[in-house]
């Protein structure tokens, strides 16, 4: 048999003491039905309201669900009139919250509360509205001694200005490797690109690249398109688009005795961007076909794996680059294919 064990008075006293830090400084979301959660309020948005708990993790609940919230701390609060308070929220009745500050308070029903966030933040509606400037430069060098003595460096440049609805994107990058005191890669471009979505998935683009590729044979090229897009795959961690446009393609070459590529012709693209747990794998495709010639065009597709490292502004990037084109310069190889491990630097 048995027997049950209880706790003297003073541990129970001395546990309580240690909880009670706890339970006073949490948040409190009650539900229909008469649940009652405990945790943190990370946010309330789009018709949910999130709370980080201890036993469970983070969990969503909708927002038609819960009855009263209160926070032992201030937040900032945007009501669906647009009021917008920064203060302690409290319940003072079934259905109702009270959000009280220094200079007063203000009452309202739980499912017109539109938003809420850090206290003093910024309204994330309004941020998701403005522009902002992001950058990334990437760095890789390679080198062999021995039988072969090889040398390898590139470097790339990107600057991107974002919008709730548009994207503009400066790119400049150049790769230069030597084997044996003879250079096997001497390649530079530069270029922008802008895309405004005018309505729900659907987009329109410019853009324009430019530089050269010495290797083959290629003394200056640029291309000039312009076009529709359409998000495929559309979420907040996942992106898919792709895009049909006009484009005039222009490839001069060293040699005399190879003909220079003047043409008009179509733009197809593919941009496919996915972001993991702890990485994000990134895909680019182009095919600039001529009108004069189909069969004459020009691939270029790059894909990449990017992992954090100990220091959030630096990534690991892993990938390979395609460089394709089917009427390339007298003694030129069709296709280019590199593989490349990069240091690259993220910042605002």
């Amino acid at each position: 048999m048995q027997s049950s064990r209880t706790l003297p008075l003073p541990a129970v006293l001395l546990t309580a003491f240690l909880l009670l830090p706890s339970l006073l400084s949490a948040d409190v979301v009650e539900l229909r039905g008469g649940s009652r959660l405990v945790g943190k309020i990370t946010r309330i948005d789009g018709g949910n309201v999130v709370l980080a708990t201890d036993f469970a993790g983070t969990v969503t609940l909708k927002q038609s669900e819960v009855t009263a919230i209160s926070t032992d701390a201030p937040v900032a609060v945007r009501f669906a009139n647009g009021t917008r308070v920064d203060g302690v929220v409290s319940s003072p009745g079934a259905g109702r919250v009270r959000v009280a500050n220094a200079e007063g308070e203000f009452t309202s029903d739980v499912g017109k509360v539109a938003a809420s966030w850090a206290a003093g933040g910024k309204d994330p509606a309004v941020a998701a509205l403005e522009r902002g400037w992001t950058y990334e430069a990437s760095t890789d060098i390679n080198g062999k001694n021995g039988n072969k003595d090889q040398l390898g460096t590139s470097a790339s440049v990107r600057a991107v200005l974002k919008g709730a609805t548009d994207t503009l994107q400066f790119f400049t990058a150049y790769d230069r490797q030597v084997t044996d005191d003879e250079k096997s890669a001497d390649q530079f471009k530069a270029g922008v690109d802008y895309q405004i979505n005018f309505t729900g998935k659907f987009s329109w683009y410019v853009r324009d690249e430019g530089g050269f590729d010495r290797i083959k044979d290629i003394d200056l090229y640029n291309v000039a398109a312009t076009g529709m897009g359409y998000d495929m795959i559309k979420a907040p961690k996942h992106l898919l688009t792709g895009r049909f446009g006009l484009s005039f393609r222009y490839e001069g070459y060293r040699n005399p005795a190879t003909i220079d590529v003047k043409s008009a012709g179509l733009d197809f693209g593919f941009s496919h961007r996915l972001e993991l747990a702890n990485s994000v794998l990134v895909n680019r495709l182009t095919v600039v076909p001529t009108f004069e010639d189909f069969s004459n065009y020009r691939a270029m597709h790059e894909s990449f794996y990017e992992l954090p490292l100990a220091n959030p502004n630096w990534k690991l990037r892993l990938g390979l680059a395609n460089d394709y084109n089917s009427e390339p310069g007298l003694g030129v190889q069709k296709m280019d294919t590199s593989y490349f491990t990069r240091l690259v630097l993220n910042w605002r």
